[in-house]
């Protein structure tokens, strides 16, 4: 249920109407926007008559959610959520693009594609500590040598970090992580979710599964939220089809569904949506013309001695000719 607000309405009254819900076992969620205040009620509202809710004379109307997932709806939240990852913008026109190796196989390598990034525009960098890969005997990734790594390159560059936490043990690790993601795997991991939902209100980057459904990402979300972390983006990177020619078949109209349902921003990986290097930069570009609220780009210096994904990973040179396409785009739309 959402109860909207009338624009004069008294701040003693609305805190009176929030206590009210309180002592109902509802928790209030409230979203001041640019036009209207709404508070969207979390919880079992069964019990409520909206009748005697809007007879306040603060409140303007009330009105049940058909979703099943809440805190994600726009409904919760008219206006676009802004996520701030230690400084950079997602969401609402902030546009950001996280870069970097698909996993962290040297100080030497991380640095280099770290300076690379940022000289061609990234905001931020990404490189795999854990890896889930689907041969028990691929490389698994560095574990906590590989967060130390990455937090040198966050030094000499001052990019905010990104990567993947796969099982919550390794928590305590992620001090220097600025960007938690959730990888496409874990999605519907519902206990991982709660527990970092609950745990730290650090941004989450939440991919979607292989063969989810855009209703089961954004209820992945909610599980996040719900739990107390308000501050997820979203990340469309394709799902498995019956084609074979492509990694994934991407769903770029993924951005524009979920920017009408939901006040989360969406980023898109093509790099994992396509597994070719040469088919990122026009991927790239078609998302950022379509209006995601950002990407991620895997990178790598010398892709053909990549440990993981290097077939899908641009050069540094590859990556700076796809930010200056992107940056004319974002100038057009």
């Amino acid at each position: 249920m959402v109860i909207i607000l009338k624009k004069e309405a008294d701040r003693s009254q609305v805190d009176n109407l929030v206590n009210l819900l309180k002592t109902k076992n509802i928790q209030p969620n409230i979203s001041e926007g640019s036009l209207q205040t709404v508070i969207g009620c979390v919880g079992d509202v069964t019990h409520i008559d909206p009748g005697l809710i809007e007879a306040m004379d603060i409140v303007e109307r009330v009105q049940r959610v058909q979703e099943p997932y809440k805190a994600a709806s726009r409904k919760f939240h008219p206006d676009d959520s802004v996520i701030d990852c230690s400084g950079v913008k997602v969401g609402a026109g902030n546009f950001a693009v996280i870069a970097g190796p698909c996993s962290v196989e040297s100080e030497e390598q991380v640095v280099a594609v770290a300076k690379a990034v940022k000289a061609a525009g990234a905001t931020m960098l990404r490189g795999g500590a854990f890896k889930p890969r689907t041969s028990p005997y691929a490389f698994q990734g560095m574990g906590a040598e590989g967060l130390r790594l990455l937090s040198l390159a966050k030094k000499e560059t001052g990019l905010p970090i990104v990567t993947e936490l796969m099982d919550f043990k390794d928590f305590e690790l992620f001090n220097d992580v600025d960007v938690i993601q959730i990888g496409a795997r874990n999605m519907q991991n519902f206990n991982l979710l709660k527990e970092v939902g609950s745990a730290t209100k650090k941004p989450i980057l939440l991919k979607r599964g292989m063969s989810a459904t855009i209703q089961e990402l954004l209820m992945s979300a909610e599980y996040i939220m719900a739990s107390g972390n308000p501050n997820v983006i979203l990340c469309e990177r394709g799902i498995r089809t019956f084609e074979t020619a492509m990694r994934n078949t991407l769903d770029l109209g993924v951005v524009t569904y979920i920017h009408r349902y939901s006040h989360l921003p969406v980023m898109v990986d093509p790099s994992h949506a396509t597994g070719h290097a040469w088919m990122v930069d026009s991927i790239a570009c078609a998302a950022t013309a379509i209006g995601a609220d950002g990407l991620i780009i895997e990178v790598h210096n010398n892709p053909p001695c990549a440990k993981c994904d290097g077939a899908q990973s641009q050069t540094p040179e590859m990556f700076a000719a796809t930010m200056e396409k992107i940056s004319k785009i974002r100038k057009t739309i």
